[in-house]
């Protein structure tokens, strides 16, 4: 077998507030003793051995008179710790902690009173959660290996020894050696260059936190949008994808109209590989994207949108905590409707609240009511357990609410101030609600009480004056379904993947199968190369039993790793014995092509058992 073997090296700095420094449930790291406000790795990349080897070094800012460092590990190899003491490296005494199934192993090590640095040697396992490793043959040209990291929410420690807490803030710059050919990205302002000589170097000045410290390595090519806008991705689908996120340039300047500059000058997208687990990663300056967003259409920027609106929310102002998880994603998830409004239209970002709505009432149904609270209580269970449309949606809806009551002019103002108030810090629930308290409550009394904004933020399910979105799109998708299901005929020539959505989604459970098969001639829905369109009718399709869309149902899960859209139809398929059979062999072949996150989440549904 043909090894893959390269050298990395990279540079991180760190800061935080001491106002920050909350307690983490989900990390070792003990920030108020000593934190690590500089780091440099020096890593080898071997693809044979799926494995990340070298060193991690940190400079040390000390808090008091504490003489040990607190970092966090999973499945990590440490085989040598040294501190740097006048001028000189020396070995030092190390301990990790017990395996912890959520939070791994804690890494101790003794740095004295005068050390200035720590040193880890150290290696990557090849089941390191934070890591996807796949062969070329797992790829599009079967040319090249591909890797890429998923550290959100605490899964850097897996391929760095590192305070993987949220609360603190990393610089970095990085160097990276990789074969001539290859191409390696990072979280930081990537080269445009074309050429490809292995070696590249990175700067991302900005403090950011451990979890987006991102990187990926494969054959890779550069195509610009705009001078500060770049999309990077396997050839077989960067002309596609540029076209597609053209609007990106746009939805930065609307962005900044309504809160303020973008401060990480450029925007680049990676277009990852089919496995990557989720839609999108908000890594800073390079967001990762999952391919199925590509629909030939446009209609599915939203998601473009979003992982841009963290530029404001969730990177430049970031959760203290994933307790906190709400404060990134419910922000940007309302950010991202007013940047879809701003280009075009309110009917179609109402369209997506709606859509956005009958998720999380979908979701509620099926949560436990604690983990309905948006300051949610995850004691250590692991965060990744926890996600679902709840930090989303119910947080995007609390902001609407404050919208309504005090008027978008005035909470517009109040959002902008607070990104600016809080740039580059991490804050809790707490501080939110004390600043909330202090610049928008306290400002326009008796409009808002602090009753109702604990109300939103502590108790479960939704309060009974939430906003409850709805479409008048929608409402004329309705029609024409009842109309159609009489035996008439539907006019779609102008409806967007929202209202194809909703007509699937909205589609009685008895329908019969001759309308199924009525609707998968005129539609072609079987073969929908839209992948949020294609996952909606599968997942009706195994309600119904419909046959015909079978072989298309395997290949669609043999093929896509996104957790939104594989995961539904599993559960779908678990519910009876023989499905669930059929779910578990196809399970078993898609395997290898599937993230570690995302074999965790649908193991859990069709092996309740283990």
């Amino acid at each position: 077998m043909k090894q893959w073997l390269y050298a990395t090296t990279v540079v991180v700095s760190a800061s935080a507030t001491t106002s920050a420094w909350a307690e983490d449930a989900h990390s070792y790291a003990k920030l108020d003793e000593v934190s690590t406000p500089h780091l440099e790795l020096d890593l080898t990349i071997d693809f044979d051995a799926k494995q990340l080897r070298g060193t991690a070094t940190y400079d040390l800012l000390r808090h008091g008179d504490a003489s040990q460092l607190h970092l966090d590990t999973r499945e990590l190899s440490i085989q040598k710790t040294e501190i740097w003491v006048d001028g000189a490296w020396q070995e030092t005494a190390h301990q990790l902690g017990d395996e912890h199934e959520s939070l791994g192993q804690e890494l101790t090590i003794s740095i004295g009173e005068e050390s200035e640095k720590v040193r880890i040697h150290y290696a990557t396992a090849p089941t390191a959660s934070g890591l996807q490793w796949l062969t070329p043959e797992q790829t599009k040209s079967k040319k090249f290996p591909f890797m890429f990291s998923q550290s959100q929410p605490i899964h850097a420690r897996s391929w760095m020894p590192i305070q993987d807490t949220p609360a603190l803030r990393l610089t970095y710059d990085a160097k990276l050696h990789t074969p001539k050919g290859m191409l390696a990205v990072m979280s930081a302002n990537n080269s445009l260059s074309p050429e490809r000589n292995g070696e590249y170097t990175f700067s991302m000045p900005q403090p950011i936190s451990p979890y987006l410290i991102a990187i990926a390595a494969g054959e890779l090519e550069v195509k610009s949008i705009s001078d500060n806008v770049a999309v990077f991705a396997e050839p077989y689908i960067i002309d596609d994808a540029a076209w597609e996120w053209a609007d990106t340039p746009a939805m930065i300047e609307a962005t900044e109209a309504m809160y303020g500059p973008y401060r990480w000058d450029r925007y680049d997208l990676l277009v990852l590989p089919p496995s990557f687990p989720f839609g999108g990663m908000e890594n800073p300056r390079l967001s990762f994207i999952t391919p199925t967003v590509v629909s030939g259409d446009r209609t599915l920027i939203n998601l473009i949108a979003h992982e841009l609106a963290h530029s404001w929310s969730g990177n430049l102002v970031t959760n203290a905590s994933w307790r906190d998880m709400w404060l990134n994603e419910g922000f940007t998830s309302y950010v991202e409707n007013r940047i879809m409004e701003a280009l075009f239209g309110e009917r179609r970002a109402v369209m997506e609240q709606a859509l956005g709505y009958q998720d999380l009432l979908d979701d509620m149904s099926r949560l436990a009511p604690k983990d309905t609270v948006l300051n949610i209580e995850l004691g250590t269970r692991h965060p990744d357990d926890v996600f679902s449309n709840v930090p989303y949606v119910k947080g995007q809806l609390f902001l609407m609410y404050l919208e309504e009551k005090f008027g978008r002019e005035t909470f517009d103002s109040f959002l902008r101030q607070y990104f600016d108030d809080f740039a580059f810090q991490s804050i809790s629930t707490a501080q939110f609600k004390e600043y909330l308290a202090r610049n928008l409550l306290a400002k326009h009394p008796n409009v808002v009480s602090m009753d109702k904004v604990n109300e939103w933020i502590h108790q479960p399910g939704l309060p009974e004056d939430a906003p409850k979105p709805a479409s008048d799109a929608f409402a004329q998708v309705e029609k024409q379904m009842q109309r159609w299901l009489k035996g008439g005929q539907l006019e779609t020539a102008d409806w967007t993947t929202h209202e194809w959505l909703h007509f699937i989604n909205s589609l009685p459970l008895d329908i019969s199968s001759v309308n199924m098969k009525r609707l998968d001639e005129q539609f072609q829905f079987t073969q929908s190369s839209n992948a949020e369109i294609a996952h909606a009718w599968l997942k009706l399709s195994i309600t119904k039993d419909y046959e015909p869309a079978r072989e298309r149902l395997r290949n669609y899960l043999l093929t896509i790793g996104r957790n939104k859209l594989v995961s539904p139809l599993y559960r779908e398929l678990a519910k009876t014995p023989e499905n669930l059979k059929w779910a578990r062999e196809v399970y078993q072949q898609a395997k290898p092509g599937y993230h570690p996150l995302t074999q965790t989440v649908n193991e859990a549904l069709l092996y309740p058992e283990k």
